[in-house]
């Protein structure tokens, strides 16, 4: 910290004028209201000095509003501008009753499919899907954002198991409560009415050898016994036939 010599008082009376090391370099400081408090040694409360400087990263409401409706949060938009979280969340109130509406017409849209718009609407599709599926409807989370071509981008959020999954839908408002058309796999895969497999892959169930026990030897063949048999006739000995001997020893 450099030293500074006290001169004097300028011509107006409004700065004092002190020199550095060198009589070539002169300095001037304010004469104001805390110069006469520290020279007069009431410092006790010292008062915060206004910043008239610009703060760069502070948006205004209409930035604010603009951030939230392309689908930031209200914590990123306080981050990223260095804002009042109290004060972002002001502007973005509105906005973010306007992205839960644009979500809640989405879910009443019609799905497009290959052979133009399904009867059932998002929300009664998505249900019937998981339902297939051996999933929980009821706990979904629907989102909503606008994208910088006027265009609603609508997500759905649900779990299976363990994992968190998203679908993404574009939405375009209309007549029967508009259209809602896939944008990623997982959203083709819901609205698919012919869509077999599992949103979820199911690992393959290994397959377990087991020692087959052996088969019992074949029983023999039983030969039914004399009794049972069937009589065959009695047949005569030549000399009977030639001697016109009847069997039975009767001529």
């Amino acid at each position: 910290m450099r030293e500074l010599k006290l001169v004097g008082l300028d011509a107006d009376g409004k700065y004092l004028i002190c020199e550095g090391a060198k009589p070539a370099e002169t300095f001037k400081l304010a004469a104001d209201d805390r110069l006469r408090a520290v020279l007069s040694g009431n410092t006790a409360h010292p008062v915060q000095p206004h910043l008239d400087m610009e703060i760069t990263n502070m948006l205004s409401p209409k930035e604010i509003q603009a951030r939230i409706r392309a689908g930031a949060s209200v914590e990123q938009v306080a981050t990223a501008s260095g804002s009042d979280l109290a004060r972002i969340q002001r502007f973005a109130h509105p906005v973010l009753l306007e992205r839960s509406r644009a979500a809640e017409l989405a879910t009443a849209a019609h799905p497009m499919l290959s052979d133009g718009p399904a009867v059932l609407t998002l929300l009664e599709t998505i249900t019937t899907a998981l339902l297939t599926r051996g999933l929980n409807p009821e706990k979904l989370s629907w989102d909503a954002w606008r994208n910088e071509d006027g265009r609603w981008t609508v997500q759905l959020a649900w779990q299976a198991g363990r994992s968190d999954n998203l679908a993404h839908f574009r939405y375009t408002p209309g007549a029967h409560g508009g259209t809602v058309t896939a944008i990623d796999d997982a959203a083709s895969e819901l609205i698919d009415p012919d869509f077999k497999s599992p949103l979820r892959p199911v690992a393959p169930v290994a397959h377990l050898a087991f020692d087959e026990p052996p088969r019992p030897a074949p029983a023999p063949p039983v030969e039914a016994p004399a009794s049972s048999r069937r009589a065959k006739p009695a047949i005569p000995a030549w000399e009977d036939v030639l001697l016109g001997v009847r069997s039975g020893g009767q001529r």
